[in-house]
């Protein structure tokens, strides 16, 4: 690889992973080494209780690139992904799952690609080898949900090997399994985001932490992402356009209502018509979901104004050059 001047910084989440540890620190270790670039590894303990952070403190005495932290308790990979972020120095920052099912000699390969003008270069694991059943059926069909919902189409954004810019994830509030939606995120902001292949192993030591419950999980973070992507700014347009779809079939079934009551032959008596209920309901949920958008309209300005927080992201300005300076 060409010299650079980016320094990496690799964030590892850890949770009961104490078997892979040396492994993956030393197949790092040999990767970076190989390639002319400057970088940290940074562990973090998800409140382990195998005895991983004895083993990380004594990993980070030999080797003073390494960055330990550790978690009071287990928080989830975001937490753990979010504590790495914040600590990480590099202009450049490339987490990475710890059970070596990702290979860290990927990691040049990202960094190149994002030096094409990307600003996030998403793994895409081709060949996964995971369980067919309860791992890779409930992936694709999430991958293409979120990609539909968010208009970002990768392969999989399950995969934890990726690059970022440091711009790219320093503004942005991580939780919930909301990591792996940091490249629709970044889109949305108006970033170069593209995906390559990248090499999948199977998982030899420890077990997996992750089951088909977890599918549900980024549904409803999917829900949540999307809503703040696209209406954080304005959130009457959606409580508005429901509003408006309920008052519509409020009037389609009053008005059926109404022909029933004196226009059939023979008419049908009020109590006797279910849609009335029916319309009534209708109308009252217009209202509330009319009520429901003002009331997120204030508060939502109320957050962006007490907190000076823009609407935009700026990618860079041009100055007008001082002609009388020249």
């Amino acid at each position: 690889m060409s010299q650079s001047s980016d320094t990496i910084s690799i964030v590892i989440p850890l949770y009961n992973e104490r078997e892979n540890i040396a492994d993956l620190v030393k197949r790092v270790t040999e990767t970076m080494q190989s390639v002319d670039l400057s970088y940290e590894l940074i562990l973090v303990d998800d409140g382990s209780t195998d005895g991983s952070i004895e083993l990380l403190a004594k990993l980070q005495v030999r080797q003073p690139n390494i960055k330990v932290i550790e978690l009071r308790r287990n928080f989830g990979q975001t937490a753990a992904l979010a504590a790495g972020f914040d600590h990480a120095r590099g202009n450049i920052i490339v987490p990475l799952d710890g059970d070596l099912q990702n290979d860290p000699a990927d990691i040049p390969r990202l960094i190149e690609k994002l030096n094409e003008g990307y600003d996030v270069v998403s793994g895409w694991r081709r060949k996964r080898k995971d369980k067919f059943i309860t791992r890779k059926i409930p992936s694709w069909f999430a991958n293409k949900i979120i990609g539909f919902i968010t208009g970002v189409k990768l392969h999989d954004y399950g995969c934890t090997l990726k690059a970022y810019r440091r711009e790219v994830v320093e503004h942005v509030n991580l939780y919930g399994e909301m990591h792996r939606f940091i490249p629709a995120i970044a889109n949305w902001a108006g970033a170069k985001v593209t995906e390559m292949e990248v090499t999948h192993h199977p998982r030899t030591r420890g077990k997996t932490k992750y089951g088909l419950s977890r599918t549900v999980k980024v549904i409803f973070d999917l829900i949540t992402v999307k809503f703040l992507g696209t209406f954080s700014t304005k959130p009457l347009h959606v409580f508005g356009l429901i509003g408006f779809f309920t008052f519509f079939l409020g009037c389609l079934s009053g008005t059926y209502v109404l022909y029933r009551k004196f226009i059939s032959v023979p008419p049908l008596a009020m109590n006797r018509n279910p849609l009335l209920s029916l319309t009534a309901m209708l109308l009252i949920m217009s209202v509330v979901f009319v009520l429901m958008g003002l009331l997120a309209e204030m508060q939502c300005r109320t957050y962006h104004e007490s907190q000076n927080k823009p609407t935009y992201v700026v990618r860079k300005i041009l100055e007008p050059t001082d002609k009388h300076q020249e």
